[in-house]
């Protein structure tokens, strides 16, 4: 299986600008710029990408850990912040709460431990990773 995406940047780093989409069509031509990477205007950027493709992928590794413990979670909701620093990304801190009601809390932080070293995005970021879990029993 294969996942695409493709972007256009136009003009120099600080006064250009870009837009970026998915094959899928769920983002398409969504613009991008220096001043919403690097300052506040409001927009995206591709930290925040990563961010929402680290949640999300977190989530659902957590729902299939547990349901390997025989565990159906009534939610997981995942926020993650990536930290960009001297051009770099270096660290991913996700805050997770589990609403799993009469699950054993031993193990829904096992199957959430083996999700975060497990979780195909956190394979690939390669950076730090840090966990603020909480369990809903």
């Amino acid at each position: 299986m294969k996942r695409s995406a493709h972007a256009v940047w136009e003009g120099s780093l600080k006064e250009g600008q870009g837009k970026f989409g998915v094959a899928s069509g769920a983002i398409s031509e969504l613009p991008y710029s220096f001043k919403t990477r690097f300052e506040t205007a409001p927009g995206t950027n591709p930290e925040e990408l990563v961010a929402a493709a680290h949640a999300s992928c977190f989530s659902m590794a957590v729902g299939a850990q547990l349901a390997e413990r025989g565990i159906t979670a009534e939610s997981i909701e995942t926020s993650c912040d990536i930290t960009f620093e001297n051009k770099t990304l270096t660290k991913s801190a996700l805050t997770t709460t589990i609403t799993a009601r009469g699950a054993d809390e031993a193990k829904v932080r096992e199957a959430a431990a083996a999700a975060k070293a497990g979780c195909p995005i956190s394979k690939v970021l390669g950076l730090e990773i840090t966990l603020d879990l909480t369990v809903v029993r």
